[in-house]
């Protein structure tokens, strides 16, 4: 064991170990981390649902709702964009995920958006906010690591969506560079990393609109041990590179000189380890509870080709509560 790890990934290495079932939620700053056994979870403080089949209180279906949405004005928009921008043509970064804090109204209660919100990956965490999340992170089992990046969105409304998308020269560079990146980071923690799915389409359902999002499947074989290192490897593949961009340690430098205000619990990671199998999620779609009220965070890749509009109206789209 690595004794330069933090306490958070030492206690996952412990639990592992030990094939004692536990949570973990890991901010993107990993600066409020939780680890903790399934045994010692609380249902009045958090609640889960994992798409693998490991459930804690979560039902689905429930009515419509329309959120009145204040996203941030298109110039304070362009000014960021355009810093980003600089620092690509610099070749400081050639994609940036840029994100930011919508303003909600009419909005019901967490714990209600928790329980009918319709998404593989959902978690309510100590009434400060709910995560109905697409995106896998890694799944983990039998000596197996997998990720699963998601890049590229676009309204299935659109004539031919599936087709523009596909085609669409900047969303195949951004989705390339994202699957290089994320192979780069399994083979940190893995041998024998392969591209098994490259660019394959799936539908979201949202309370407005269907959308058609990109994913593409990387897998990569664990060391004999890999259940006794559960905390190396996140700690080696933190923060998601997805959600990020590349090269990943300069451009998470540069998000947190140019995104208004830090990340939080939003990019960061959850997940259940059961003993045998662990399965996560990255943190994206999600509603956090402020002082002054509610706020939906959400964003996208920028490169050298991007579009300031376009990519402030793909934020905007992904202002979203999948019913």
């Amino acid at each position: 064991m690595d004794p330069m790890l933090p306490s958070w990934a030492i206690q996952m290495n412990m639990l592992g170990a030990k094939r004692i079932p536990f949570l973990f939620v890991l901010d993107f700053e990993i600066l409020d981390p939780l680890v903790i056994p399934l045994s010692e979870i609380s249902d009045e403080c958090i609640r889960y649902n994992i798409s693998s089949g490991i459930q804690r209180n979560g039902t689905s279906g429930g009515d419509k709702l329309k959120m009145t949405i204040s996203p941030v004005a298109f110039e304070k928009y362009k000014d960021d964009f355009d810093k980003v921008l600089k620092a690509i043509l610099a070749g400081d970064t050639y994609l940036l995920n840029l994100c930011y804090a919508t303003r909600l109204a009419d909005v019901p209660s967490l714990e209600f958006i928790f329980e009918n919100a319709i998404a593989p990956f959902r978690l309510l965490f100590q009434n400060r906010f709910v995560v109905f999340s697409p995106e896998r992170f890694v799944y983990i089992e039998d000596q197996y690591i997998r990720t699963f990046p998601m890049k590229g969105t676009i309204d299935a409304s659109i004539p031919n969506a599936a087709n523009l998308l596909m085609a669409d020269l900047k969303e195949q560079e951004e989705h390339a560079t994202v699957v290089d990146l994320l192979r780069n980071d399994l083979s940190i923690v893995s041998t024998t990393v392969n591209v098994e799915r490259y660019r394959y389409l799936s539908e979201v359902h949202t309370s407005g609109k269907k959308l058609l999002q990109c994913s593409s499947e990387i897998s990569g074989l664990l060391p004999d041990d890999y259940l006794d290192k559960l905390g190396d490897i996140f700690y080696a593949l933190l923060p998601a590179g997805s959600v990020t961009g590349a090269p990943k340690k300069k451009t998470v430098d540069l998000i947190k000189t140019i995104e208004p205000e830090p990340r939080g619990h939003y990019t960061g990671v959850f997940g259940v380890f059961d003993g045998k199998m662990l399965d996560s999620a990255v943190m994206i779609r999600m509603i956090e509870k402020r002082s002054d009220g509610y706020y939906y965070r959400s964003g996208g890749g920028i490169t050298y080709r991007s579009d300031a509009w376009q990519e402030y109206q793909e934020m905007i789209d992904k202002v979203y509560i999948p019913w």
